[in-house]
């Protein structure tokens, strides 16, 4: 069983940035592939960033240049970097994490998930 908490959410101005946190325990493995997702209010959720186990990185085109995703494995924790926040960031965040070093393209292909943190951008 793998245990993520998230942390770093909050309210900043449009142009503003956050650094969102997620720490994992329990049977946690530091080349598990891991992501980020965010859902608005009324919205579907949607993937933001991930991070393969070889260190390889994705990103949805809508935070592409402003958002980066990164790991630090001896800390069992993920980030998020997020820069030139827009308004159409707002929505709660959560990590995931996948079964293997490799994550399927559907929310459903990651087993764990995280409480959550929100962000509001406000302009």
């Amino acid at each position: 069983q793998v245990r993520l908490v998230e942390s770093g959410g909050g309210s900043v101005q449009s142009g503003g940035s956050l650094r969102l946190s997620c720490t994992a325990s329990g049977a946690s493995d530091r080349r598990r592939c891991m992501a980020w997702f965010r859902q608005a209010s009324g919205k579907e959720r949607e993937e933001v960033a991930r991070i393969r186990g070889d260190g390889s990185t994705v990103y949805a085109d809508s935070v592409k240049g402003r958002f980066t995703v990164s790991r630090d494995n001896a800390k069992n924790t993920l980030y998020l970097q997020m820069n030139s926040l827009e308004p159409e960031d707002t929505g709660m965040y959560q990590c995931a994490a996948g079964f293997g070093t490799v994550c399927g393209t559907l929310p459903t292909s990651f087993p764990y998930w995280g409480q959550g943190t929100q962000v509001t951008v406000s302009s």
